[in-house]
């Protein structure tokens, strides 16, 4: 495309969107999918047929043949399976047909997706049901509807269904809080989302040499090259011409996506970049991420580069993370989270505050487990990322604030010796619209909160329901103290200081990397969930099922099947590695060194047959022969560790962190000590420098 001059004509062109449905529509129908959206009322079948064939219409004009339903099963990915628009008409013909019933339901296999034990593999029904609150779109000749995927017995198989249910819970509880400032025209609150995504590109061919690369998203092997990022030239500089075409046309596919690419440069690490979009609707935002990631590697491969969303994809330099933006906001327009400019405003905004501090508080090892995977557990803590402690940043002016409130002190001047929340005006709170304390795990930047602790290659989608359904409850628990208050100003002060008073410890506005804070945060009593092995337990607390259980979000036997679709994941994923790498080292390591050793031996005994010095050989191939035996043997206690994995699915968890992990990491030192020692081009795959700046 270079279509970039006509971007408004560009923008949304491959969607089938608000303003197209208000043009091929009737006004009665389009007004029944607009109360279906804001109100959640039903649609008749008669009304989905018109939309279906409205949607069939205006995606065959664009060429396409097929529809599916696009859905976010448990695996982290979308889904699709596609059936064409063709119907039989007798005589050989056809005609292209499409129904209500097709729209609103589909029925795909559900065996083989995971389900945690909600499905057998003998129960194979599963359906899809139409989302009408996300756009259709079409994709490489198929019009893609977006939908939720459920069992036969309606239990959630996606992240879809409780994305949704989490949002209308925020905004019920949400409503309650709004109605007690005199707020009567706000029928909606909905949780605002803006997902800012880094990944690397690296040259295909190369990418290809590399099997870790391959079967694992990452490299499993890698002596440190003599530069990586430490000159710093790389984060924010000019793009290069190779990565500058690639963003050109990752923008304009997105664009035609109604996706709104907003922000793209380079990151920290040689060939590691980012692209951030323009912040909307949580439910969005979780589509539109999924299909950003798809598209960054199609894209790339148009290119002939590969997009990897590994979140270490190389040991050594920074990995990549997604900083999901969080906020709230009315359907009148409100940030709920932005400072105001009356009392009343303010009184509102500190108790929405207060309620999101409480909440990360009393919920911080389930946040945790949410953005807890193995490929996550290689960056967080790594002096490129936030620790693994949840910790909330304010920002200087904030925390003054709210210490006022905890302390009773002097707030602004001499006259007001503490602040009447509702009655005095705060001083002037700067926003800024980025991130000033990089090491946060969850920070304020002026009208929202910046959620750093997500890996780059997760769906967005669970740390988002955790978050909206922390918030729902302890809006709740606001709303039920003081719709019963006889003095509403002077209840709501006493309890916006009680709830800052009692979860001061997770305010924490200093150095995360500093060991000090880990020491300090053990004193508060805040959770340090290092690994993903420590996290994933706190899944199935009681405290935390009964969190979703009560609004509804999920049942706790969907709770604890996604408990156990985690812990399965990350033993597979382990597993795959250690396979790998002892292939690896089986099948090119080894042999490649053996020829180096047996090359400089060779070279040695011709030199000592002239008498020439031949040190450099003796000694290399001694510490190669050393260090071969020594990989030799490491290699075979992966291989026996691995074959001793337990059954039990927690215990097969605690076993890969504290057995195999420590036998990758003692193979993968040798590994590199044995490349370090060889000549580059007797290597048997791409090293570090090669790939890093292979674009």
């Amino acid at each position: 495309m270079s279509t970039t001059l006509h971007l408004p004509e560009l923008f949304g062109s491959q969607v089938f969107n608000e303003e197209t449905m208000k043009d091929r529509l009737s006004p009665a129908s389009y007004g029944a999918w607009k109360t279906c959206v804001t109100e959640g009322t039903a649609l008749d079948i008669s009304t989905a047929n018109e939309i279906a064939e409205a949607m069939k219409q205006w995606a065959v004009e664009r060429g396409a043949t097929h529809f599916t339903h696009w859905f976010q099963p448990m695996t982290g990915v979308t889904a699709e399976k596609h059936d064409s628009f063709i119907s039989p008409t007798g005589g050989g013909r056809i005609m292209m047909e499409f129904s209500g019933k097709e729209l609103v339901r589909g029925e795909p296999d559900a065996s083989s997706f995971p389900s945690g034990g909600l499905r057998a593999t003998f129960e194979a029904r599963g359906y899809t049901a139409w989302d009408p609150t996300s756009f259709a779109f079409l994709k490489e000749g198929s019009l893609c509807i977006p939908t939720i995927f459920c069992s036969y017995s309606g239990q959630a198989l996606d992240k879809k269904m409780p994305l949704l249910r989490s949002i209308e819970e925020v905004s019920r509880q949400a409503i309650r809080i709004l109605r007690l400032f005199g707020d009567t025209e706000s029928r909606k609150v909905m949780a605002q989302v803006g997902p800012e995504q880094e990944y690397f590109l690296i040259d295909k061919q190369l990418f290809g040499k590399r099997k870790d690369l391959r079967m694992t998203g990452r490299t499993l092997f890698g002596a440190k090259p003599p530069r990586g990022q430490e000159l710093d030239d790389h984060y924010f500089g000019a793009i290069k011409p190779r990565v500058a075409a690639y963003m050109k046309d990752l923008d304009e596919t997105l664009w035609a996506l109604g996706i709104p690419s907003k922000t793209k440069h380079n990151e920290v690490a040689p060939s590691q970049h980012e692209m951030a979009p323009i912040y909307t609707d949580a439910n969005t935002a979780c589509d539109q991420n999924q299909l950003v990631m798809e598209v960054m590697k199609k894209v790339a491969d148009r290119h002939g580069l590969v997009c990897l969303l590994h979140e270490k994809p190389f040991a050594g330099v920074n990995g990549s993370g997604k900083h999901d933006n969080w906020s709230l906001s009315t359907d009148t327009g409100k940030n709920l989270f932005k400072p105001g400019s009356t009392p009343s405003q303010n009184a509102r905004f500190l108790l929405f505050l207060a309620a999101f501090v409480k909440g990360v508080d009393e919920y911080q090892d389930f946040l945790r487990t949410t953005v807890a995977t193995a490929g996550n557990d290689h960056r967080l803590g790594a002096q490129e990322a936030p620790p693994a402690v949840l910790s909330i940043f304010l920002g200087d002016e904030l925390n003054a604030v709210v210490d006022s409130i905890i302390q009773g002190t002097e707030y602004t001047d001499a006259s007001k010796k503490t602040l009447e929340i509702g009655v005095d005006v705060l001083p002037a709170i700067r926003q800024d619209t980025t991130d000033r304390n990089r090491t946060s795990p969850m920070a304020f930047t002026g009208n929202k909160f910046e959620f750093r602790m997500l890996g780059s290659s997760q769906s967005i989608s669970g740390p988002n329901i955790a978050l909206n359904t922390i918030m729902a409850e302890e809006l709740k628990q606001f709303a039920d103290e003081l719709e019963s208050s006889a003095d509403f100003q002077a209840d709501l002060q006493k309890l916006i200081r009680r709830t800052f008073t009692e979860h001061q410890r997770i305010i924490f506005n200093g150095n995360g990397y500093d060991g000090n804070w880990i020491a300090e945060a053990e004193r508060r009593g805040l959770a340090n969930l290092k690994s993903t092995a420590d996290a994933l337990p706190a899944y199935v607390q009681q405290k935390n099922i009964d969190l979703f259980v009560k609004h509804g979000i999920y049942t706790e036997e969907e709770v604890r099947a996604r408990y156990e679709i985690h812990v399965e994941n990350y033993r597979t994923v382990l597993s795959i590695e250690a396979g790998t790498m002892i292939d690896m080292i089986r099948h090119e390591i080894l042999p490649a060194v053996s020829g180096c050793a047996a090359e400089l031996c060779e070279r040695a005994f011709k030199k000592k047959e002239m008498g020439s010095s031949c040190r450099y050989e003796t000694s290399t191939s001694q510490k190669l022969s050393a260090l071969t035996d020594t990989l030799m043997d490491g290699c075979a206690k992966l291989e026996a560790d691995l074959a001793a994995i337990p059954s039990g699915a927690e215990t097969a968890m605690r076993y890969c962190h504290d057995v195999l992990i420590p036998d990758m990491t003692a193979a993968r030192e040798t590994a590199d000590q044995l490349e370090a020692l060889t000549d580059a081009k007797a290597w048997p795959f791409p090293v570090y420098s090669e790939l890093l700046f292979s674009v």
